[in-house]
């Protein structure tokens, strides 16, 4: 709009009822949809400002316009466009226009107002001195006016001091559709659903999912597209009232569109919430709408979402919560999408959410993104374009049999998609994995059971793969990659199921975890609540392991030579573990023929497990016991005496809790550790210290007068490549003949 008018031509604009020029008003972020569906009913559009679109017509246009635009929030007639930099002009310039050629002389004309960037910022001083105008102007042609008619609600929008008079013909903004139930509010205006499904690639004859389903809007607004069912034909418009309109011409408009009508959609439109109440709504809506039979609402939760159809489409608009408390939810909630996405390689998305990292948290970037507004919150419309349907090849007799087609181009999946060297790494896994097994092969006949097969022999596989019986444990390492995180989540199924294949493991009996890099004192918790518990066997002896629930399964492993040696020295022994955790050294040391063992461990749940181990090798736990306590109070709380005469100490990098205040640091916390339990043991006792910390240092002058010696290279097992997984240590108290 022009920044001032001469006042010689103070109405720009004013109408001739052969040709009403009418603004198709929308949110913000939708015009070019708007101009689309006007354009589509054969109207010449222009876009002429944020929120609105120029058509013009008459009035059987805009009971048209009213009757089947899906994304316009109203259909006002532009009266004219006037200069209002101050009162005077403001009001002289609306009594000079014609009301008369719109209002009928008994007319109800409510007036509303906005202003911006403007002298007149009174917006209720500006309402009553154009409606003061407007009746001045009426009275002189209609007399007396009593408002008792139809009507016809006028708003008067001053910008940079250019008022712009329009009237409303659509009374309820077309938001309002019929089939909302009145009493309750919905997240998301219809126009809006509406437009979203019009910018997506979905047509009726593919697959449409909306998992954040709630009320149903997004989905009824789809179906009423596919089916062409008028948006308007379940309400009335203001201007259906007008004297001047005629009410043949409406009632030949709705049945032209009745005629339209398809009578069913040849895909299913499934929506899923975790709301029953919601829900119950949807199914009304539909219901109301009259697309009850078209759509499937289900209670489902997003985490199963899934789909053995090809090509189809999922559009939505998760639920969003802006406070700063629920960001760190609301990243991970964002972070889970891509690993179900991928799940329909062949489908493209398209997500509506005001959650300002989306992009970040997927791990990818959209095809396209669109700003709009879902009533006063700002959004993005993300979409990640699948590849398209296959199109059918038209029939053409004059080309040759021999004529061999062009091959299509290769179309990557919105989210996933494997490359070729995705399946080299595949092969050279199974081939690694091959040998290695053909290596161990006689292990079992030594009492070998759980071993590790694959220890990122390969730095651009970096698994480690781990054998327990005929079951498969994978543990997948957090490492920089370029992939994003839905192929990186596909290049790890393949190459598990490579190594499930090649090692010839029955279908169900594969466990993959992830171990993150831990930062400062984070701590792996536990992944799973599916308790797959199996009994192992290493030396003779019987372990429960649970394969599913925690990144470690209950039995390390690389100290599998380290509990040999124990149980070998145990003999008689009053036996001390601490940082026990599922007791697999106490029930070595117990088989060894140790005289008592004393366990102790903050985590009730392993000194349960550690029991449980007891058990299964039918061992009296009379003279075994086990301590719930944090392992350094413990300690302080112990009077110095010979209680002991041999123990285990496999500490961890650092210890923290709820239960306690203190933090236990393995660099610092290592000498006191050391000195307090060698009190507590006989002289010429053995203490066996290890931990995985790759910068420990021990700290050997701090401990003087002991006997010291790092027996690392004995306690490794041969199957572990990375034969620093632990370090440790075979220290004796002095005094004795050790």
């Amino acid at each position: 709009m022009r920044d001032s008018i001469p006042t010689s031509e103070a109405v720009i604009r004013v109408n001739d009822s052969s040709a009403i020029p009418f603004l198709a008003t929308t949110a913000f972020g939708i015009e070019a949809v708007t101009a689309r569906e006007l354009q589509l009913l054969g109207y010449q559009t222009e876009i002429v400002g944020s929120g609105r679109v120029r058509f013009t017509g008459d009035y059987r246009d805009a009971m048209r316009t009213n009757l089947h635009l899906r994304t316009a929030d109203r259909i006002l007639i532009e009266v004219a466009q006037i200069p209002a930099g101050d009162f005077d002009a403001l009001f002289e310039g609306v009594k000079a226009l014609p009301w008369e050629t719109w209002i009928d002389g008994i007319g109800a004309f409510p007036v509303k107002g906005r202003s911006y960037q403007s002298q007149l910022t009174s917006v209720p001083a500006v309402q009553r001195a154009t409606k003061r105008a407007i009746v001045e102007r009426l009275q002189s042609v209609h007399g007396n006016l009593p408002e008792t008619g139809a009507n016809y609600t006028i708003e008067v929008a001053i910008a940079k001091d250019i008022a712009t008079l329009t009237i409303d013909t659509s009374g309820a903004g077309l938001a309002r559709r019929g089939y909302l139930d009145p009493d309750r509010h919905s997240p998301m205006k219809s126009t809006l659903a509406a437009a979203l499904v019009q910018l997506s690639y979905w047509d009726k004859d593919r697959p449409l999912v909306d998992p954040f389903c709630g009320s149903g809007i997004l989905l009824i607004e789809a179906a009423m597209i596919a089916r062409k069912l008028a948006p308007g034909l379940l309400r009335d418009f203001a201007l259906i009232e007008w004297p001047a309109v005629d009410q043949e011409q409406w009632l030949d408009l709705q049945e032209e569109a009745r005629a339209e009508e398809l009578e069913s959609l040849p895909e299913s439109i499934i929506g899923y919430d975790e709301d029953p109440s919601a829900l119950r709504l949807a199914r009304r809506q539909a219901m109301s709408a009259g697309v009850h039979k078209d759509i499937h609402f289900q209670e489902q939760a997003f985490t199963q979402m899934t789909s053995k159809r090809k090509y189809g489409c999922v559009i939505t608009s998760p639920p969003y919560d802006d406070h700063s408390r629920s960001r760190r939810t609301m990243w991970d909630f964002y972070r889970s999408f891509p690993d179900i996405f991928r799940q329909l390689p062949t489908w493209s998305h398209f997500i509506l959410t005001a959650f300002p990292e989306f992009e970040r948290a997927m791990g990818q970037e959209a095809n396209r993104r669109r700003k709009m507004y879902n009533g006063r919150v700002e959004c993005h419309y993300y979409q990640f374009h699948g590849p398209p349907p296959p199109k059918a090849d038209a029939p053409n007799q004059e080309v040759e049999e021999e004529v061999v087609p062009k091959p299509r181009p290769v179309i990557q999946p919105a989210f996933g998609g494997l490359d070729d060297k995705a399946r080299e790494q595949a092969q050279l896994l199974k081939s690694r994995l091959s040998k290695r097994a053909r290596h161990f092969r006689r292990w079992p006949k030594r009492g070998i059971y759980c071993y590790r097969l694959y220890d990122r022999d390969i730095p651009e596989i970096p698994l480690v793969i781990d054998l327990y019986h005929d079951y498969l444990h994978i543990t997948d390492y957090e490492r920089p990659h370029d992939r994003t995180p839905a192929q990186y989540a596909d290049w790890l199924d393949h190459m598990c199921e490579a190594a499930r294949e090649v090692l010839e493991i029955p279908e169900g009996q594969m466990y993959v975890k992830h171990r993150a890099r831990q930062i400062g004192t984070t701590q792996h918790e536990k992944v799973a609540d599916d308790s797959h518990i199996i009994t192992v066997e290493e030396g003779g002896l019987k372990f429960e392991v649970n394969l599913s629930d925690y990144v470690d399964t209950g039995l390390f492993l690389d100290h599998r030579n380290l509990r040999s040696q124990f149980r070998d020295e145990a003999s008689g022994k009053r036996v001390l573990n601490l940082f026990c955790y599922t007791g697999a050294f106490s029930v070595y040391a117990a088989a060894g023929g140790a005289t008592s063992t004393t366990s102790v461990d903050l985590n009730a749940n392993y000194l349960d497990w550690a029991g449980r181990n007891f058990q299964l090798n039918r061992l009296s736990i009379a003279k075994h016991h086990f301590v719930n306590s944090d392992v350094m109070q413990y300690l302080r709380k112990q009077t110095a005496g010979a209680k002991f005469d041999l123990a285990i100490v496999d500490v961890p990098t650092f210890s923290n809790s709820k239960k306690t205040d203190d933090v236990f640091d393995v660099q610092h916390d290592h000498v006191e550790l050391i000195l307090r339990t060698l009190d507590l043991m006989s002289p010429g006792a053995v203490l066996y210290f290890s931990n995985n910390f790759r910068r420990f240092k021990l700290d050997e002058e701090a401990l003087v007068g002991l006997s010291i010696r790092e027996i690392s290279k004995h306690t490794v097992p041969e199957d572990f490549r990375n034969q620093r997984i632990h370090r440790c240590w075979r220290i004796v108290k002095p005094g004795g003949d050790s």
